[in-house]
């Protein structure tokens, strides 16, 4: 006979109910079979044993989850989701020369990959020629050398760019590789305002978590808020800012770090655009995301819903925002690239399909997978083919992509979801007390909170608290090693051989006077963006660029993080 308490939502009989349970059933059971551990944590909380409306209480279903398409957007940004149209997945990729990564691209474009996501090199991301001292053993091996518009000419030769999307991951000199792009969009006599793709722009979380910065915090927010303002005049389609939490997670963050440091970043960038001249509820919309998809599936799905509503609040509540468009959070993501092991690299095939499920169950708009080898090299072609078809299977296969949010209403995740937006705003609050997240940066606080959360993370590692399968248990000493991709070392003179030819065949007195007007301007308060498309077009060189905005700026210098 049902019990009558069960046929109302009453919290006091939930609350009485689970207490007997508790005492009468689980008590019993951990008597003669304990627990595996003492406490159970995702990366930022712990959990409970199990979560019933008593964990999700205090929320209303049309104020706090609500309707896909609709805010706050707990559900998705599209009222049909993947019914309608499924995820962009793309590889990241480039390596060497643009040829060479031309050609990769090319193949994974013919294999069904929809989007391309451009490696560059540790040179270009710094703003460094190839022929610089300061390039040395580095051109083109962890990505594409691009040096001029030559380059990037090269790079998408028979890609029709007003039909491919392109994510590009730059970030101290975005504003220089998206001219390149919108140029060599015009080269093949296409309008720039039909480029679509992203540049991910976003040099904050350089200082906190990756390291290739320029020049120094408020300068670089103001060349990222130059090109925002920019694409959102004469590139619409191209979202100019892709936030990173993914290196701010791939640093050793929390979940509740990454979203709350990056929304921090994002904020500081809309303040700059509005100073310069923006209208938010233009600009806004140009902001895109990348977030990083880890191991504990249940946190990621809800990672990605209190991504959306959170955003969505701060858009409205500082901003005061009305347009639906600027007031949604739109993600790509990649699997966590920590999280794969040199060890047993295999395992790292389903490590990125749980994970790669758990942002489509999230909702994202786009999707690439870490490559099983990629702990160890560059992805080979055999495991980007495999890190593309797990896409594909999730899409035509799993069922995943046939219902909007299929986890909404598991009191798991909605008590997942209030979490993790609760501890973001704290995380943000605080920064705000610290005078944003500028001020942050430079005092080092956000890089010590990361460096905290990482270290405690190894501890628990260390001490099998957390168990890394292949590394800290489940050890096979007769594994064998893995084919790994090794770049071309000849490229380099072939890089600096197109470098020098496009020197000598240039107007050399035209790209003269265009790095003269970029100075000027770099000395005062104006949109940075035509001056540097007037200087790529003239074949200036990234380096010389780079180098005009380090005489006038000068290059940052870290704190010391204890």
């Amino acid at each position: 006979m049902m019990n009558p308490a069960d046929t109302r939502n009453d919290p006091a009989a939930i609350r009485a109910a689970r207490e007997a349970w508790e005492r009468d059933t689980v008590a019993k059971v951990l008597t003669r079979f304990p627990e595996r551990r003492k406490q159970f944590e995702s990366s930022s909380a712990p959990q409970e044993r199990l979560y019933t409306p008593l964990e999700v209480g205090g929320r209303g279903y049309v104020d706090d989850i609500g309707f896909p398409g609709q805010f706050p957007f707990t559900r998705g940004v599209q009222p049909t989701m993947y019914r309608g149209r499924l995820w962009t997945m793309r590889q990241y990729a480039g390596f060497g020369t643009a040829e060479e990564s031309n050609q990769r691209f090319k193949h994974l474009i013919a294999n069904g990959q929809t989007g391309l996501s451009v490696a560059f090199d540790l040179p270009t991301q710094t703003g460094y020629d190839s022929d610089d001292p300061m390039s040395a053993g580095e051109v083109g091996q962890v990505g594409v050398a691009v040096d001029t518009l030559a380059d990037m000419e090269t790079l998408f030769n028979g890609i029709p760019l007003d039909q491919i999307s392109t994510s590009m991951t730059i970030n101290a000199p975005a504003s220089i590789l998206v001219a390149m792009y919108l140029v060599a969009t015009e080269k093949q006599g296409h309008a720039r305002s039909v480029a679509t793709g992203t540049s991910q722009n976003d040099v904050l979380k350089e200082y906190v978590a990756r390291g290739t910065y320029i020049f120094p915090p408020k300068q670089s927010v103001r060349l990222a808020a130059n090109l925002i303002n920019f694409c959102t005049q004469e590139a619409p389609r191209f979202n100019s800012i892709s936030v990173s939490g993914y290196h701010i997670r791939e640093a050793g963050s929390t979940a509740a770090q990454e979203i709350g440091f990056a929304f921090a970043n994002a904020l500081a960038y809309l303040e700059e655009c509005r100073r310069q001249g923006g209208d938010l509820n233009q600009s806004a919309q140009g902001v895109s995301w990348i977030f990083n998809t880890h191991n504990h599936f249940f946190e990621e799905v809800a990672k990605y819903r209190a991504l959306r509503r959170l955003w969505a609040r701060l858009m409205v509540e500082r901003f005061e925002i009305t347009n639906p468009n600027a007031q949604m959070l739109r993600t790509h993501t990649q699997t966590g690239g920590s999280t794969l092991t040199a060890q047993q690299p295999k395992n790292n095939i389903a490590r990125a399909a749980l994970q790669a499920l758990a942002a489509v169950v999230g909702g994202v708009q786009s999707l690439a997978l870490s490559c099983y080898d990629e702990a160890l090299a560059l992805p080979t072609e055999e495991a980007q083919q495999i890190a593309l078809r797990t896409q594909q299977i999730i899409a035509f296969e799993s069922g995943a992509a046939d219902t909007v949010d299929p986890l909404a209403g598991s009191y798991y995740v909605e008590a997942l979801t209030n979490t993790l937006e609760a501890e973001a705003r704290k995380i943000m609050e605080r920064i705000e007390d610290l005078g944003g997240a500028v001020a942050a940066i430079e005092q080092g606080w956000m890089q010590s909170e990361i460096q905290e959360a990482s270290m405690r993370w190894q501890r628990e590692v260390e001490r099998k608290e957390r168990i890394i399968v292949g590394v800290n248990d489940y050890i096979d000493p007769n594994e064998d090693a893995t084919p790994i991709f090794r770049p071309n070392l000849e490229v380099v003179a072939s890089q600096l051989d197109r470098l020098k030819k496009v020197r000598a065949g240039r107007d050399q007195a035209a790209a003269d006077a265009t790095l003269a007007r970029l100075r000027d301007a770099a000395r005062g308060d104006v949109n940075l963006m035509e001056p540097i498309i007037e200087a790529v077009r003239a074949y200036a060189t990234l380096g010389e660029m780079c180098g005009v905005l380090r005489q006038e700026w000068g290059e940052y210098v870290p704190p010391t993080v204890v």
